[in-house]
């Protein structure tokens, strides 16, 4: 590789784009066309090796997984993915790292229909910064701010999977049976089809990746309310509960799992009414919904044990500074 020219040409350009891409990369800019009845919504997030993954990650996971994290913000706004830009900062030139990386960063980006339209690459240490950018209806758009008192509360998937798939890498476990968690740390699935659809029921949601605490916090400060969680509510993975039996004395780890992040589920509120057509939407989807809680009038954010006392966390999320 003689220069980051090479490195763009050979690596990061895809032969297939979209037919509302004009000018990918190659030039100063790259050119895209908006239809007029739609929105365009934009996101960003940078990983960092060490930071936001463990520095041995094979290549294959950090790609799938920056894509992911960003598609996984604009299937909390309801938005279809669209286009991407890929900036990469690398520590040197390994093509056979290369390979493997744009291998699985070309394969995902087919399997949800995205361009890879541009970006930058340098040298310095691993980092990875991907902009993602999506379509939706105007009128139909999810919303940090939409909570309203008597909406029901709901998550996707499982909670806390990911924080214990961390906590069993640092810790060098090797156990076999926390390798489902390992995996969701490293493969998190962006609910992108599942949220389209969720537009017809709701009008607000969230991505869960700074851990369930601080993102539904995000939401009641938003909307200027509060919430009811009832912790017995909240599902988790068969592994998650391997851990905390063998690992946490048979005592339910809430503050790790709801405060550890990287779930990248969503959380969404709904009016009561329609939980029977997320019930349907959740089940044409193949995908676990849970009710976890209820949206209330006053501004507190509070967990319930079974036994009726509210659960404490000292640390409400992750935090980057």
């Amino acid at each position: 590789m003689n220069s980051e020219f090479d490195i763009i040409k050979k690596y990061f350009t895809f032969p297939d784009s979209r037919e509302d891409v004009f000018i990918t990369g190659g030039d100063d800019c790259a050119s895209i066309s908006v239809p007029e009845n739609k929105q365009l919504l934009v996101t960003t997030d940078t990983l960092i090796s060490g930071v936001h993954f463990p520095i041995e990650t094979i290549p294959e996971d950090i790609a799938y997984k920056a894509v992911m994290v960003n598609l996984s913000d604009l299937a909390a706004m309801g938005a279809t993915p669209a286009w991407v830009t890929l900036a990469i900062t690398l520590p040197e030139v390994n093509e056979t790292w290369l390979g493997r990386f744009s291998n699985a960063l070309s394969d995902v980006l087919k399997r949800f229909n995205v361009s890879l339209i541009g970006g930058d690459t340098t040298k310095g240490g691993l980092s990875i910064t991907i902009q993602a950018m999506g379509l939706c209806e105007k009128e139909r758009l999810l919303r940090r701010d939409q909570a309203k008192p008597g909406d029901r509360v709901y998550v996707t998937g499982t909670i806390g999977d990911a924080a214990v798939g961390l906590k069993a890498l640092t810790s060098n476990w090797g156990d076999e049976k926390l390798q489902p968690c390992i995996a969701r740390l490293n493969r998190p699935e962006a609910r992108v089809r599942f949220a389209e659809a969720l537009t017809s029921y709701s009008v607000c949601a969230i991505d869960i990746s700074d851990g369930l605490v601080a993102d539904l916090g995000h939401i009641t400060d938003a909307s200027y309310c509060g919430a009811s969680v009832d912790l017995s509510d909240i599902p988790l993975s068969s592994a998650v509960r391997y851990y905390c039996e063998k690992y946490n004395g048979g005592v339910t780890d809430w503050s790790m799992l709801l405060t550890g992040g990287d779930d990248y589920e969503l959380c969404f509120t709904a009016d009561k009414d329609d939980e029977a057509m997320i019930e349907v939407l959740a089940s044409k989807n193949d995908l676990l919904v849970s009710c976890i809680g209820e949206i209330v009038k006053s501004n507190e954010l509070k967990f319930f044990k079974p036994d009726g006392e509210v659960e404490n966390f000292s640390d409400t999320g992750f935090r980057h500074f």
